[in-house]
């Protein structure tokens, strides 16, 4: 059986749905059936469809040596034998002629929470034991969130549980789409329960998604990239207006002071009115004044930003904004509440373990976004290695990563790059060997998520063809190259299984493996309650114990010392914003190739009618998107469902390359990779970019 996880709940837990929540005078959830939590887990289509993709006609079913130039597209089959020597024979040449370092990792979406079936640690934790290597640390989706949050809160854990939004009186999804995208199996579902239960909702978003029908929210069409003008004026009203809660702020954090003399014009001379920001960010002054006053009367509120605001220029201000809202309005810490930052469903895990790796300090570092501009100026450029061998596991870096053209430079000038994937995708045509893996449900594991359950993902079909498990293959590849013993430990992948579940919470393990869910028992959590309950007894690990709004080393750092407005600029050759949004029906690049998702993928460039009607472009004209980094073709749709001088285009599509030279395909093409500062994250939703027709 696949699927172990109840599903029967499928009326969007609307009437009549066997989970009934009553929400008290004190605001406090009571779940009275706790059999039935589980039914607000709903399937995705991405998963009911995944047939298509283990049986699919072209699915790597041998290694594969190139034979041709690289990127040819030519190869051979192979047996394990000869790719595994190989490859154990290009290691060991690169690491005595070029030492270590000059093998990059690269990968890691392939399968990202697996506790043994993760590709980001196996990989890790074999160039490890090989001897050192160059990391690329952090992540395309939340390195501006995730680097914040050490600094201001002294943790990473300052999410909530999704069951604690039912007791909200206002949800405000800013940049969040959870109709598409999913952050956690429970979200979508009860989102609609609190949308049923007559809790208003707020989508702040320069493009109208299906999130704002689902849960009849207001939408707000901010320009994108303007977020920062807006949760800063927001802000100036709260306080004009006398609403912010002074003592609220001053005994929960530290810095305000500073941040309301740049708020209110003091320091700077230019106060943050509405009137100031609806020339930024596109929204008129009523519309703002009266979101912010209908935010400041909702007790509580939850503010849920998507990753999509801290994935731009400027993205930590927008995530530390968002905690400030929140801590002015008295929001954080209680049920029906959040942080505001984003990451909000960030919270402890239950207790099992996982395939772990402790790097040596010979591991050189370098951020993810920059991986390409490493491997072509090493340490010329400042960098801290001279890259030429590249391994690949389950990631598609080729169109994936921003600014394609510099990618594809960069694996041209590689000595030798090594791929994992189930698919020749475009990082695999560009490899020297391809190695066939399997898909989840081809083996054993224990899964992660972003919620306070554990799930068991059991071994539901055979492997495909010659595909081998990533961790059989980093054992046979340690054994060739001496260290088996350092990897495995001993131990097969049912080992490790058992192992990890003799050493988590779980007390019943196989139920666990029956009913393939554990659900931790506590599912109400709030991310700082106990801080906020009691800042004396449970203080942060910060400076002051408190939340840090004042980050005194951020402008060393290319930063700010609060958050302050950071827009990227636009010009008359480049006048657009661009955003490149995620895909109901792609992970990211994958599913791109799969016929049954392709026909139901939108790649289509979102444009609104004015900037449309300004050009003469119609809707479904082919049309030409270009910024100072590349240029693509594509169709176009017209819509009213885009903020003007924003436009839309999802991100995923297969980049075609032929002879070297890119044609067609991904929206990186144009994008960029200079980072965010300062996390050094992506910042792929701030793209100045023109549109004309052909």
């Amino acid at each position: 059986m696949i699927n172990k996880v109840p599903v029967s709940c499928n009326k969007d837990c609307g009437a009549g749905c066997p989970l009934e929540a009553h929400v008290e005078d004190s605001r406090i959830i009571k779940i009275t059936d706790s059999s039935y939590k589980k039914s607000l887990m709903h399937g995705c289509m991405k998963g009911y469809k995944m047939t298509d993709v283990i049986y699919n006609q072209d699915r790597i079913l041998k290694p594969k040596i190139r034979t041709g130039e690289r990127g040819s597209g030519q190869f051979r089959d192979a047996t394990w034998t000869e790719a595994l020597d190989l490859i154990a024979e290009k290691l060991k040449s690169t690491k005595e002629t070029k030492g270590a370092e000059s093998v990059m990792r690269l990968g890691g979406s392939g399968s990202c929470r697996g506790a043994l079936h993760n590709t980001v640690t196996l990989t890790q934790r074999f160039l490890n034991l090989y001897g050192g290597y160059t990391e690329t640390y952090g992540d395309f989706s939340s390195e501006a969130s995730r680097f914040v949050k050490q600094p201001m809160f002294g943790t990473k854990n300052i999410g909530i549980d999704v069951k604690t939004l039912l007791a909200s009186r206002l949800i405000i999804l800013w940049g969040f789409n959870p109709a598409d995208t999913r952050f956690g199996c429970e979200t979508e579902a009860l989102l609609k329960k609190a949308a049923n239960m007559g809790i208003p909702f707020i989508v702040v978003d320069p493009r109208k998604t299906p999130t704002v029908t689902r849960y009849n929210a207001k939408w707000l069409p901010v320009t994108a990239g303007t977020d920062s003008a807006l949760m800063l004026s927001m802000l100036y009203l709260l306080i004009s207006e006398g609403l912010a809660d002074k003592s609220f702020i001053k005994k929960y954090s530290t810095g305000f002071e500073k941040l309301e003399s740049y708020i209110l014009g003091k320091s700077d001379g230019i106060p943050k009115t509405p009137s100031w920001a609806a020339d930024i960010c596109g929204l008129p002054v009523d519309e703002i004044e009266s979101f912010t006053r209908s935010y400041s009367e909702a007790s509580p509120a939850a503010l849920l930003p998507g990753l999509s605001i801290q994935r731009a220029i400027g993205g930590e201000n927008n995530d530390r904004l968002g905690a400030v809202l929140q801590l002015a309005t008295a929001n954080i810490g209680m049920q029906g509440g959040s942080t505001g930052a984003g990451q909000w469903n960030s919270l402890a895990k239950p207790e099992c373990g996982n395939i772990a790796v402790s790097l040596n300090s010979s591991v050189k570092r370098i951020p993810v976004y920059e991986w390409a501009d490493a491997a072509l100026g090493g340490r010329d450029a400042g960098y801290p290695s001279d890259i030429s061998f590249l391994y690949n596991t389950g990631g598609n870096f080729i169109g994936q990563s921003s600014d394609t053209s510099k990618g594809l430079e960069a694996f041209k000038k590689m000595d030798f790059i090594v791929s994992h994937d189930y698919f020749m995708t475009p990082t695999c045509l560009w490899s020297d060997v391809v190695l066939p893996v399997t898909t989840f449900l081809e083996r054993e594991d224990i899964l992660f998520s972003n919620t306070n359950y554990l799930f068991y993902s059991e071994k539901a079909s055979e492997p495909v063809g010659e595909s081998k498990n990533d961790y059989n293959i980093f054992a046979e590849l340690s054994a060739k190259l001496g260290f088996e013993e350092g990897f495995t430990e001993g131990r097969s992948e049912s080992d490790w299984i058992e192992y990890f579940l003799k050493s988590s919470e779980i007390k019943n393990i196989d139920k666990f493996k029956q009913t393939g869910i554990y659900e931790a028992p506590y599912q109400m959590r709030v991310g700082l309650s106990d801080f906020i309950t009691n800042p004396e007894e449970s203080p942060l690990d910060t400076p002051s114990g408190k939340i840090e709004i004042e980050l005194p080393l951020f402008p060393s750092i290319g930063g700010s010392s609060v958050p302050e407005l950071t827009v990227m600029n636009v010009s008359d050759k480049y006048p657009l914003r661009l955003v490149t949004p995620h895909d109901k029906f792609r992970i990211h690049s994958q599913n791109d190739n799969i016929p049954s998702f392709k026909k139901l993928i939108d790649d289509k460039l979102w444009i609104n009618p004015l900037d449309a009607q300004e050009r003469g472009i119609r809707d479904r004209m082919i049309v030409s998107i270009y910024s100072e980094f590349g240029q693509i073709k594509n169709e176009v749709r017209v819509t009213d469902k885009i903020a003007a001088g924003t436009v839309s285009l999802n991100q995923g599509a297969w980049v075609t390359i032929s002879k070297g030279t890119i044609l067609e395909g991904s929206v990186n093409i144009v994008t960029s990779t200079e980072p965010a500062m300062p996390s050094r994250g992506s910042r792929t939703h701030s793209i100045a970019v023109e549109v004309k027709g052909l």
